[in-house]
C-alpha cells in the first residue's frame, strides 16, 4: 500500500515562496499531485504530474505562479509556489492515482496534509 508524507508547509508572507514535497513509499500510482482545502471550503485540485512522461496538469488559479516536478530516483514529487497570495492559505495535501485524469476528480490515495499560511 503506497504511503505519502508532504512536507515544507509554513508560514510565509505574500509574494514569497514554499516548495512542497512529496514522498511516495510502497506500491507506486503513475500519477501524483497536490489539493489542498481552506478554512470552510472544499477540498480542491492543484496541480498533477505523472511519473513517466512527465506530463502536468494544473488549476487556473494557480497556473504561472506553482511549478510541480517529480524525482523519480527518491519516488518524490515537489510543489513550488512562487508568488503567493492570502488566498492560498490552505492544507495542502498530496495525492495519487493511476492517472491525472483520475487524480483530478478522485484520489486513491492522499497524504496527511501540510498547513501553508500567507500572511498578507
Amino acid at each position: 500500500q503506497v504511503q505519502l508524507v508532504e512536507s515544507g508547509g509554513g508560514l510565509v508572507q505574500a509574494g514569497g515562496s514554499l516548495r512542497l514535497s512529496c514522498a511516495a513509499s510502497g506500491r507506486t500510482f503513475s500519477a501524483m499531485g497536490w489539493f489542498r482545502q481552506a478554512p470552510g471550503k472544499e477540498r480542491e485540485f492543484v496541480s498533477a504530474i505523472s511519473w513517466g512522461r512527465g506530463s502536468t496538469s494544473y488549476a487556473e488559479s494557480v497556473k504561472g505562479r506553482f511549478t510541480i516536478s517529480r524525482d523519480n530516483a527518491k519516488s518524490t514529487v515537489y510543489l513550488q509556489m512562487d508568488s503567493l497570495k492570502p488566498e492560498d492559505t490552505a492544507v495542502y495535501y498530496c495525492a495519487a492515482a493511476p492517472t491525472i485524469v483520475v487524480l483530478t476528480t478522485t484520489p486513491t490515495r492522499w497524504g496527511q496534509g501540510t498547513q501553508v499560511t500567507v500572511s498578507s
